[in-house]
């Protein structure tokens, strides 16, 4: 009995051991498998190089880039990677490099409570291509000076950081600052992830967004070696990267600068709050340019750059006066309702009844006068009577055909439609009367061009274009869709007015816009501006017109002065005119218009030329004059506060001299004054 229990206690305690054996070898082996199956922290295998794509770029009519994007960097370095004792050395080498200052780079380690960082720090998030290269450049020498130190992360494990240039988006750059502004618009930014993207917010920039950022970004995909490069081989993918599509341009650089250079200069001269120009090649619709004197830089939009913004070409409907004579007229004639010969009683100037208690005048009195000279000398008598020969729809219709009333499809971010008055209130022979002559209506300034340019074309509509074609990254050229010219009035319509504005800047209110050897043409207007619903003593005056050579070159030109202010200078013949006349003279000197001159014209030029470019001269030489003597005074006025600052010191009572002592007496001597400059010691190569 006594063995067979010491037998049933051994085995039961051998079981038990066996079973804990078997348990903690499934437990260890199952861990195992656990490990096995795990994903391992260890770095992949493949590796990953992006290629952001860019923004395309705006080139003008010779190939100039007027904007195009870049990409920019940023810099981050951890704050405890760096030798405490070579931080400054880190601080001073980083300033050279970057052109920041060191207190800049001192304040990037600092959080807003002037505490020390103690993760990663940004130092510059706006590092262009070149600074980056430098930058990597100063990256590796840091390592080699042994600038970075390890310490353990959160594991304990040691890490080792160095300064990291890594991209982080693109910004637009435009090289010419406020050229063929508003017209080029400008941008803003996004984040996309951590990147950032750029978008146009205005003018072309937006008009043409699908184009412009019609990107793909490229990438570069495939195993990696041991230091994280990526081993090209026939498994590795790459994605070449594709730009955005580049917008090329009908607007020549040169006669861009040289009119906003015009209208620089004839803004000063009239006062003008802004003066707007274009000129349009009138068989195709390009614009060669269009000009602004009210212009900003889209890289530094400030507070004062606001109002101009926005581009008037299209947002700024107006009531355009008498530039809309020609247009009643040309119905009128289409209708053959009157010849350029019918003569109309204009009742000595007026005051002429267009209803019972509205009366209307002209600017000159004559007791009658045929079509022709109604517009010649801008009478609203006549015109109105004209108007009245048509009915209600009828104008409408004819008005609406030139284009009025609805936007004329130019490739600008944002046009407004403008506004003419219904047909069954142009009934009414007051309103009918009012639109004839370019009240109680609203026009856009390119609206305008575009009608005014039928009369250059044999009667034909264009679509005013500012851009030519789209290039993609490989350099294949799309032209963009432009409607075909469609006819608005009959040929020998579009002959008589041609003649019949050209008869305007022959003898009437255009005369300050003739050039000997060029067919010119075209139409004033001057209109009172309303506030608040009436009619205030503030003008715009516009002048459209055309300009054509005998070598097939045939252009239209406008015009638009707002509100010049100087006196007698809201007159579009004082304002407008002059200011046609003079971007004709740029187009003449560029070689866009050939004059056909004899011997005596070209002499007679040369000497006008000769004698505009001495009255030049001779004003900027006594501008300079001014400067000078304006500088003189400043440095007279301050060597006299100069001298009325230095006061001599008093003389002090001299102490009682001891016995037997003998002093000698003190001599004050005055500070020297300083040497009087020669006026060249004083001007050093100013001028």
């Amino acid at each position: 009995m006594g063995n067979k229990r010491i037998f049933t206690t051994r085995s039961t305690k051998l079981l038990i051991l066996f079973i804990m054996a078997v348990v903690l070898i499934a437990g260890f082996l199952s861990a195992v498998l656990r490990i096995q199956e795990r994903p391992r922290k260890m770095p992949p295998h493949t590796s990953v190089i992006h290629d952001r794509a860019l923004r395309g770029a705006i080139l003008s009519r010779e190939g100039y880039t007027i904007s195009r994007s870049n990409k920019t960097y940023e810099a981050t370095v951890h704050a405890r990677s760096i030798d405490p004792e070579k931080k400054e050395l880190f601080i001073r080498l980083f300033a050279i490099y970057s052109g920041l200052s060191e207190k800049e780079v001192r304040q990037a380690f600092l959080d807003k409570k002037g505490h020390p960082k103690k993760g990663f720090v940004v130092l510059s998030k706006e590092i262009d291509a070149s600074t980056a290269i430098q930058l990597k450049y100063l990256a590796y020498q840091l390592r080699r000076l042994h600038v970075f130190r390890s310490f353990p992360n959160k594991r304990g494990v040691q890490v080792l950081y160095g300064l990291d240039i890594l991209e982080n988006g693109e910004e637009r750059e435009f090289q010419l600052k406020d050229t063929l502004t508003p017209v080029i618009g400008y941008v803003r930014s996004r984040n996309v992830g951590r990147y950032r993207k750029i978008y146009g917010v205005k003018g072309l920039e937006k008009r043409y967004e699908p184009y412009l950022n019609k990107t793909q970004d490229g990438l570069v995909r495939g195993m990696r070696d041991v230091i994280g490069t990526i081993i090209r081989n026939k498994s590795s993918l790459r994605i070449p990267r594709r730009d955005g599509y580049n917008l090329h341009l009908n607007v020549s650089l040169a006669l861009q600068k040289y009119v906003e250079a015009t209208l620089d200069r004839m803004k000063e001269e009239t006062g003008a709050k802004e003066i707007i120009a274009a000129v349009m090649e009138s068989r195709s619709g390009k614009l060669l340019t269009l000009a602004s004197s009210e212009r900003y830089d889209p890289a530094h939009i400030t507070q004062a750059d606001i109002p101009k913004l926005n581009a008037k070409f299209t947002e700024y409907p107006y009531e355009p006066g008498s530039v809309i004579k020609p247009l009643t007229l040309a119905i009128a004639l289409d209708k053959n309702r009157v010849t350029p010969d019918t003569v109309i009683n204009t009742y000595n100037g007026g005051p002429f009844h267009i209803s019972k208690h509205q009366t209307i005048t002209d600017d000159e009195a004559y007791d009658s006068l045929s079509a022709t000279d109604i517009i010649v000398h801008s009478s609203n008598i006549g015109i109105s009577q004209i108007a009245w020969r048509l009915s209600g729809a009828e104008f409408h219709k004819g008005l609406s055909a030139f284009g009025l009333g609805r936007r004329t499809g130019i490739d600008l971010s944002r046009e407004l439609p403008g506004r003419i008055k219904p047909a069954r209130l142009l009934e009414r022979k007051p309103h009918e009367a009012n639109q004839a002559y370019g009240y109680g209506m609203h026009a856009t300034f390119v609206q305008l061009l575009r009608a005014h340019n039928a009369f250059n074309n044999g009667g034909l509509l264009v679509t005013p274009r500012i851009v030519d074609s789209v290039t993609d990254a490989s350099g294949k050229k799309y032209r963009i869709d432009t409607p075909a010219p469609h006819r608005i009035i009959k040929p020998h319509t579009a002959r008589q007015l041609h003649r019949i504005l050209e008869k305007v800047v022959s003898e009437g209110t255009g005369v300050a816009a003739q050039y000997p050897g060029l067919d010119i043409g075209g139409k004033t207007g001057t209109a009172h501006i309303t506030e608040h619903g009436h009619y205030v003593k503030k003008y715009n005056s516009s002048f459209y017109g055309f300009a054509n050579d005998d070598k097939g070159h045939r252009y239209e030109i406008g015009v638009l002065v707002i509100q010049a202010s100087k006196y007698h200078k809201y007159f579009a013949a004082q304002s407008a005119v002059p200011t046609f006349k003079a971007i004709v003279d740029d187009m003449v000197e560029l070689g866009y218009l050939h004059p056909n001159l004899t011997p005596e014209q070209r002499e007679a030029m040369l000497a006008k030329e000769k004698k505009r470019r001495a009255a030049a001269r001779k004003k900027q030489q006594e501008r300079t004059r001014q400067i000078k003597e304006l500088l003189r005074r400043q440095r007279e006025q301050m060597r006299r506060q100069e001298r009325k600052n230095h006061t001599a010191p008093r003389h002090r009572r001299p102490a009682p001299i001891p016995a037997r002592v003998h002093h000698k007496p003190r001599v004050y001597t005055p500070a020297p004054i300083p040497r009087r400059r020669t006026p060249h010691e004083a001007l050093p190569d100013m001028f």
